[in-house]
């Protein structure tokens, strides 16, 4: 992605309502988004990100080239149904992740790529072909679009595209901030969101959060508080919540706690660091796996072990990695060991 759309840059993203024909794309596909916005360029149709796709907006060969990229609308996949048939507009889905269509809007959503859906139109295209979207823009010309919306001082906004190298920009500043006592601690909450209500337990997590941390957020978890208002870093320019990006981004937390570790002369462990991983499938196992093969300990994983370890593989990972499941009935609990070193 960064060799094609450029570094992510920290970036304001409008999730309230702008009057126009609007289509929405979910998924993970970056270059689908862009080949999307380019054959919309002057159409007067809004293109809108879901879930995964939020990070877009960071990419500067997006947000600088297409001005009618204008918003996020939505959270994780699995509210997909409520808000798809909410959504005004024609609807792209990309990769992995779509729900089974309701009636609502099945005669509006198009797939591409790897996803796709019994009696829901597929836009055909290989791997490295530039796809035909002009039955997604036709498809949206019909439909109204977001026809109000709210005057500008009550447009909200949330902040993406901190990635590894906006992140290691302002190394400098995180290290002052711990070294003059205005950072104590570090958290990374993020993975993959599903429906089950005890995914709760993430959000309370970073509510309970104390204002002297930071808290570093990627992968559709986020949603269950991006947008949330936790201020600034006290004596600092910093944002307290910084959004890194998809499940994918997780290479670039890793770049950052690693630079963060050489500065400080020691490793990860040795950080004021704490991971939670929300899993829901193979790709948050990847990353847990990515991370135990660097050695990082004390991760906590939930909101419940997976059941395909069984109680003597999860012994192993328990000793020899401190691995541990998250208390969903005390998060504040977890976020005091957490801040202990726990």
């Amino acid at each position: 992605h960064t060799s094609k759309f450029g570094h992510p840059e920290p970036t304001q993203v409008r999730i309230t309502p702008k009057k126009g024909k609007a289509i929405l794309i979910s998924g993970h596909d970056m270059q689908d988004t862009f080949d999307l916005l380019v054959q919309t360029e002057g159409k007067g149709v809004n293109v809108w990100t879901h879930g995964e796709l939020l990070p877009a907006h960071g990419y500067p060969a997006l947000k600088k080239r297409f001005p009618h990229l204008v918003g996020n609308y939505g959270g994780a996949w699995y509210r997909q149904q409520k808000e798809f048939s909410e959504f005004p507009g024609a609807i792209l889905m990309t990769t992995n992740c779509i729900v089974e269509p309701r009636q609502a809007y099945k005669d509006r959503i198009f797939t591409t790529g790897e996803v796709g859906w019994s009696g829901v139109s597929h836009v055909e295209g290989k791997i490295g072909q530039t796809k035909d979207y002009s039955a997604v823009i036709n498809k949206a010309l019909e439909l109204p679009g977001f026809t109000e919306e709210p005057p500008e001082s009550e447009a909200k906004f949330v902040t993406t595209g901190f990635a590894r190298n906006a992140v290691l920009g302002v190394a400098g500043d995180v290290v002052k901030a711990v070294q003059d006592g205005h950072l104590k601690h570090i958290f990374l909450i993020g993975g993959c969101d599903g429906s089950e209500p005890e995914r709760k337990y993430f959000g309370k997590v970073a509510d309970a959060t104390p204002q002297d941390t930071l808290l570093l957020t990627l992968g559709c978890g986020k949603f269950r508080f991006y947008d949330h208002d936790y201020g600034m870093l006290p004596g600092t320019g910093l944002p307290r919540l910084i959004d890194m990006g998809q499940c994918n981004d997780a290479y670039s937390a890793v770049v950052v706690a690693s630079a963060l570790a050489e500065v400080f002369k020691t490793d990860v462990n040795g950080l004021p660091l704490s991971l939670g991983l929300s899993w829901l499938e193979q790709k948050a196992v990847a990353v847990l796996l990515t991370l135990l093969h660097l050695g990082v300990k004390n991760i906590r994983i939930g909101p419940k072990a997976p059941a395909f370890l069984t109680p003597e593989s999860l012994k192993v990972v328990v000793d020899t990695y401190g691995l541990k499941v998250t208390d969903v009935k005390d998060p504040a609990a977890d976020v005091a060991a957490m801040m202990s070193g726990n």
